[in-house]
């Protein structure tokens, strides 16, 4: 956007100068001259306003001539809650006659923040906020009134008539809170990022464009891995779903994560652990090696569990999956890629030397590591470059 900018010099004269906002800054694109009185700033104004207009005839909506002058007393962003209010309807959400809920649904998909701030990111947007007593009776009637099951009914309806929900997916999230003190649900457990804060474990299913079926909630101190099963479960009871497949990484799906799935009769898509690879490929190795072409799939099986040992190097040909075959297997599709490889490659070169430089003594390690007073040791750890899912 280009506009006219007055600014103070040194010497009291008021500079005028036609400048252009660029990435949050201005940039100034001509400096038309220096103004010492009111006339002088007139006639620079209106020669910039000349520049600027190129010669063409301005609207006249009645306002000051000075853009500086003019003074904003409201704004709405009527495109926004518009839109916000379409998709609203769109999805069917509007089966929940609360206009409380819909400002707090709408205030935390603008800007994230807490009930008692609503009010404020609302008035921003132009829309008239309820009171702030109106929004807490609201929580009360969401839980009261099972807010939750009808959009949740609403979301499969509209992912079943655009698109299908044969196939899901699955993930966890965790939220943090600045809280002093645990309570039932808000509890300290395993972070990834090492934080000792107060916490809770959300689980998301959703179909395979992304959109939202399913979610729950867990305390903070809830392992990830035993929150997968109880959310499809509660998916499949409030809709009387069976047949689909699920998808997830390795970190959700253990062992007996995927006996209940399989016990339930669902299918499922799994990462496995690139720790796998060895056994798993044991067979191929022996007979091809360990050169792969970019793009190659291979198509095994993997024990169910851990002590159960599978003699496969008399065939050269790779077992095909069999479920009443393989009773103590699963299925798994390995595939190569270079690009994967050549970045683990650099990764692991930049780990070693990392390691080696910190047992030298000519790097401090950053941060504390647990370790045994009485013993230590040395070692390289190298993984592979597969991916897997079973």
């Amino acid at each position: 956007m280009v506009f006219l900018r007055k600014v103070k010099t040194a010497s009291g004269a008021t500079a005028v100068q036609i400048a252009e906002r660029k990435k949050r800054r201005d940039v100034v694109l001509e400096h038309l001259g220096s103004a010492h009185t009111e006339a002088e700033l007139a006639a620079l104004m209106s020669a910039g306003r000349d520049k600027i207009n190129a010669g063409q005839e301005a609207l006249d909506l009645g306002l000051p001539r000075d853009p500086q002058s003019a003074v904003v007393h409201s704004k709405r962003s009527r495109q926004l809650v518009e839109t916000l209010q379409v998709a609203w309807t769109a999805l069917g959400f509007d089966v929940i006659e609360d206009e409380a809920f819909f400002q707090l649904v709408a205030a935390r998909l603008i800007e994230p923040t807490s009930m008692s701030d609503s009010a404020r990111v609302l008035t921003e947007v132009g829309m008239d906020p309820v009171h702030r007593s109106t929004m807490k009776r609201c929580l009360a009637r969401v839980a009261e009134r099972e807010y939750r099951d009808h959009i949740a009914t609403k979301c499969v309806e509209h992912a079943a008539t655009s698109g299908d929900i044969s196939l899901v997916l699955y993930d966890v999230t965790t939220l943090y809170f600045e809280a002093e003190h645990e309570d039932e649900l808000r509890k300290v457990g395993y972070s990834k990022e090492r934080r000792v804060d107060s916490r809770i474990v959300v689980g998301l299913l959703v179909d395979r464009g992304g959109f939202p079926l399913e979610i729950g909630c867990f305390e903070g101190n809830h392992a990830e891995t035993r929150t997968i099963v109880p959310i499809i479960k509660q998916f499949q009871t409030r809709h009387n779903l069976a047949d689909m497949v699920v998808v997830a990484d390795a970190g959700m799906l253990s062992t007996a994560n995927l006996t209940a799935l399989d016990e339930a009769e669902l299918k499922f898509i799994g990462g496995s652990r690139q720790v796998k690879a060895p056994g798993d490929l044991e067979n191929h190795f022996h007979w091809e090696g360990d050169a792969f072409t970019d793009g190659q799939l291979i198509d095994t099986i993997t024990p169910r569990h851990g002590n159960t040992r599978t003699e496969r190097k008399k065939n050269r040909r790779e077992p095909v999956w069999d479920p009443e075959q393989h009773l103590v297997h699963w299925r798994a599709v390995w595939a190569y890629s270079r690009k994967r490889a050549v970045r683990d490659g650099h990764t692991l070169t930049a780990q070693e030397n990392r390691a080696r430089a910190v047992i030298d003594g000519d790097v401090a390690v950053k941060s504390t590591r647990f370790l045994k007073n009485h013993w230590a040791c040395q070692f390289v750890c190298v993984s592979g470059v597969f991916t897997g899912m079973g």
